[in-house]
């Protein structure tokens, strides 16, 4: 049997050891085999000694089966640590990542404060100026627009008055 059936059968067996149920069929059976004895289907120390033997295996087996189910449960558990050391460590770099973030939402925080008291300090005047400055580019950006389709249709006019005279 490979280890990993093995180690299944152990839990398998220390699970159902551990239920009511082999409770049940324990008493039943000690209970039987006193009945045996004292309806003489069987002689006292002939009974004494089959049910001692049948106790002391079954009391070996169970010592083997709970060990290898400690064995495996301390794996389990030595697994898990190793799982919860590496998210920790994790968490740690989130963390950091996270303080880096805060420090950068500060530093934008701090910038925002120096824009907004920059323009609180904007003379009326300035503000004009600002606006006006802001028409001024609008203006410009649709006189060159308009610039460029003048020159693109006088392009084109020339290209046909060019292909008139050659015909």
């Amino acid at each position: 049997m490979p280890k990993n059936q093995v180690q299944e059968f152990a839990l398998s067996v220390t699970r159902a050891i551990g239920s009511p149920t082999s409770i049940i069929l324990h008493t039943i059976f000690f209970i039987a085999s006193f009945f045996v004895a004292i309806f003489g289907w069987a002689p006292w120390g002939t009974m004494l000694l089959v049910l001692t033997t049948v106790v002391s295996l079954e009391a070996i087996y169970l010592s083997i089966f709970i060990q290898m189910t400690i064995n495996y449960t301390t794996e389990s558990i030595e697994d898990v640590s190793e799982d919860i050391e590496e998210m920790q460590e994790d968490i740690g770099e989130i963390q950091e990542d996270v303080d880096e973030i805060q420090e950068d939402v500060d530093e934008l925080q701090e910038d925002v404060e120096d824009i907004s008291e920059d323009v609180g300090e904007m003379s009326e005047e300035d503000q004009k100026k600002a606006q006006n400055h802001v028409i001024r580019s609008e203006t410009l950006t649709s006189i060159q627009n308009d610039l460029q389709k003048l020159i693109s249709d006088f392009e084109r006019l020339k290209n046909t008055d060019t292909r008139n005279e050659n015909s």
